[in-house]
């Protein structure tokens, strides 16, 4: 065969799967129809990513973390929910003193470029730019891989990291969950009067969301979720009338706020791949979960699920296992599908909630405030999704979560609450 492993894209969730496999020996090529110099030199694309200390240990065992500028990254020590109009917020902070932040947010252009870097200087791995990918096929035990250039290479297992709207996982024959916000996030970064103090702010509003992400000095990544259809009027406002509104949306918590640099525009959809895995076939990433940035598991979802099936390829090689065999491979599959599918689906309820204009929900949006802010277990549930603190290992994962009987399709998100009108009348 020409190669043991071929990942199709070279975006973080490839280029971490690749640098997992670093000491492996495994001949390993990645394609990726960006140029070299893209990959080189990302250019800056609005989006920060928060980190959790599981993505932050992980980027630290594989050298990536020192790669980048301790310039550009920000603590999180503080994060608040606001909801519409009122003073009330769920607050979250650090658990203990010992734990220096919630999590960390660092651009994602300098995270692409810090990952290329380490798996450019890879013996056992190539990059294939400015290529893509025509067709893909498994069968006879063999992945072969048909590139734009008509050349088709072979392998023994095929990994898809091609985006959450992955051709490549089409071609194999797998179906996904897709949900449609009919939502843009618009994103930049602005400077204010007044310092954050490493607080992250998320403010439902009625019809859109506004959310502050701490950068470090008094510049935070500003996060503005509205209807894709409302987009282009924020996008097309001068640099003056725009820096009113969000300051006007956001209270004025921060003082007079400026626009720094561009807006980029994002449309929100997310995706749910029905499996992970066939025959000498994997999807990692986005290609295998693509998250809502509400709650900030994108990247981190996408490198946990590269350190899973990384983690179970190094184990079928040490006891002399085949790595594309369906066996090693539905491993991984079963563990990340736990971590993954009600997260996906509460998430996506999380956000039909907060989005949700009716009477019934900011009745209910009110309560799951309050419940959250006073009951220390839902509090602690809820910081320990978000910072991931702590790694479990192969074995731990595997005893640590449930069973999840009869999920052959995923679930549904629940009903909203629906209540009589004279309830809601003698609530008003």
């Amino acid at each position: 065969m020409d190669y043991d492993l071929i990942i199709i894209g070279a975006g973080p969730a490839g280029l971490s799967f690749a640098r997992l496999l670093a000491d492996t020996g495994l001949h390993i090529a990645l394609i990726e129809k960006s140029s070299l110099d893209d990959l080189k030199d990302p250019a800056e694309d609005g989006r920060e990513i928060a980190l959790t200390h599981l993505s932050e240990k992980l980027m630290k065992q594989l050298g990536v973390w020192n790669r980048i500028d301790p310039d550009f990254i920000a603590p999180i020590k503080r994060a608040q929910v606001l909801n519409g109009s009122s003073s009330y917020a769920l607050d979250f902070t650090r658990p203990s003193e010992d734990m220096e932040a919630l999590g960390y947010l660092i651009p994602n252009h300098l995270i692409r470029k810090a990952f290329y870097e380490e798996v450019a200087q890879m013996e056992n791995a190539k990059i294939l730019s400015d290529t893509t990918v025509v067709n893909v096929n498994t069968h006879d035990g063999i992945g072969t891989v048909t590139l734009s250039t008509g050349e088709k290479l072979t392998t023994s297992l095929i990994i898809s990291a091609d985006s959450r709207f992955s051709e490549t996982r089409r071609k194999i024959g797998i179906g996904a969950h897709m949900q449609d916000f009919s939502r843009t996030a618009i994103v930049c970064r602005m400077q204010h009067e007044c310092p954050h103090e490493a607080t992250a702010f998320e403010c439902f509003k009625y019809g859109k969301t506004i959310a502050l992400l701490p950068m470090n000095g008094n510049l935070s990544s500003v996060v503005i979720t509205i209807s894709s259809q409302k987009a282009d009027a924020v996008l097309n406002m001068d640099d003056d009338e725009f820096n009113a509104q969000v300051q006007k949306w956001f209270g004025n918590k921060l003082g007079k706020i400026s626009l720094v640099g561009k807006r980029h525009s994002y449309p929100l959809v997310a995706v749910h791949a029905d499996r992970f895995v066939a025959e000498r076939y994997a999807a990692i990433g986005d290609t295998a979960v693509g998250m809502h940035p509400v709650t900030a598991h994108g990247f981190n979802l996408g490198i946990r699920g590269a350190d899973t099936l990384a983690s179970e390829i190094k184990y079928a090689l040490a006891h002399g296992k085949d790595i594309g065999s369906l066996d090693v491979l539905k491993k991984y599959e079963k563990i990340h599908m736990r971590v993954t599918k009600f997260l996906y689906h509460g998430t996506n309820t999380i956000v039909g909630l907060f989005t949700n204009e009716t009477l019934p929900a900011k009745m209910a949006r009110k309560a799951v405030l309050r419940i959250a802010n006073n009951f220390p277990p839902v509090r602690q549930l809820i910081v320990n999704k978000l910072t991931e603190a702590g790694k479990m290992g192969r074995s731990e994962i595997a005893g640590f979560l449930p069973p999840l009987p009869g999920l052959s399709t995923l679930p549904k998100p629940p009903k909203l609450p629906s209540f009589p009108p004279r309830f809601l009348q003698s609530r008003l």
